[in-house]
């Protein structure tokens, strides 16, 4: 079976790695890929050129079809594969998406200091020359 979703995450994010496992504990019918960047194994010619840099800015999803899909669009699909959809609901809501997306976007801005690691330059000495 191939999966509907393959998730792109940042292992090395304490919270994003909690997330992560959150949602792999609720596949139970393994409709996503989980895929850890940080891992020497990731090659972006495997997932649609999305490279170390560009991955670390936004979470990525790719989804069954080849299209790419960011952001919060990733967490609301990945919650509906595994049956909570509903968690993500205020983001069809037209006067709270805006405000939703903002957030996340600061989030995924400022996530690397909010989390008290190093800077894209630092971690990509390694990462980006794969």
């Amino acid at each position: 079976m191939k999966n509907k979703l393959t998730f792109l995450f940042d292992g090395g994010c304490p919270l994003c790695l909690r997330e992560t496992n959150f949602l792999k504990k609720r596949d139970i019918s393994n409709q996503i890929a989980f895929i850890d960047i940080n891992s020497k194994e990731y090659d972006k010619r495997m997932f649609n050129d999305i490279s170390y840099p560009e991955a670390m800015s936004n979470l990525h999803g790719i989804m069954e079809n080849g299209e790419i899909i960011r952001g919060l669009d990733v967490l609301a699909y990945s919650y509906e594969l595994v049956g909570l959809g509903w968690v993500y609901y205020p983001l069809k809501i037209k006067f709270l998406s805006p405000i939703l997306r903002l957030a996340y976007r600061y989030w995924a801005k400022y996530r690397l200091q909010i989390t008290g690691r190093s800077n894209i330059e630092k971690l990509c000495t390694s990462q980006c020359e794969k």
